[in-house]
C-alpha cells in the first residue's frame, strides 16, 4: 500500500478486534506506529485532552473507533472531537468501525463530514480504499 502514516490509532473494547486489527495494520506496513485504546474518554485525553496547550505529541493520522463502548461511546467520542479547532480536526482522518449497519447508527455518524463508516472486519481492502480516499 502506498500510504505510510505515522500514527494510527484503534479505540475498541473488545481485546480480539484490536489485537486482530493491530495485526493486520502491521502486516500491511501502513503506519509507523499503532496506538490502542479500550476505552474512548483514556484515548481522547491522551491524543487531544490539552489540544490548547499543545503539550501532546503529534495528532494521529487516522483514528478508528467502535460506536458501542463502556464509559463514553463512539458518539460520544465523535462529538468531542466534532468540538475540537479545525485545524486539530483537519489534521486526523476519523473512520467509525463497527459492526452495527442500523440505519439510525449510519444517519447519526453521516452527521459529521469529515468521518468515514466502515464496518467490521476491517480488511486489506477496506484499509486499502480509505488510505486512497483519503490519503492520497
Amino acid at each position: 500500500m502506498s500510504a505510510n502514516l505515522n500514527h494510527i490509532v484503534l479505540v475498541d473494547d473488545n481485546e480480539t478486534t484490536s489485537f486482530l486489527n493491530n495485526r493486520l495494520l502491521g502486516r500491511l506496513a501502513v503506519a509507523d506506529h499503532v496506538s490502542t485504546f479500550s476505552r474512548a474518554d483514556e484515548a481522547f485525553e491522551q491524543l487531544w485532552g490539552d489540544a490548547d496547550n499543545g503539550s501532546r505529541g503529534p495528532a494521529p493520522d487516522l483514528v478508528f473507533v467502535d460506536l458501542k463502548m463502556p464509559g463514553i461511546s463512539g458518539f460520544e467520542f465523535l462529538e468531542l472531537y466534532n468540538a475540537l479547532p479545525q485545524p486539530v480536526q483537519d489534521k486526523t482522518v476519523m473512520a467509525v468501525l463497527t459492526t452495527s449497519m442500523h440505519g439510525a447508527d449510519t444517519a447519526r455518524v453521516a452527521k459529521y463530514p469529515n468521518v468515514e463508516y466502515l464496518t467490521k472486519p476491517l480488511t486489506e481492502e477496506k484499509m486499502r480504499k480509505l488510505l486512497e480516499k483519503r490519503f492520497q
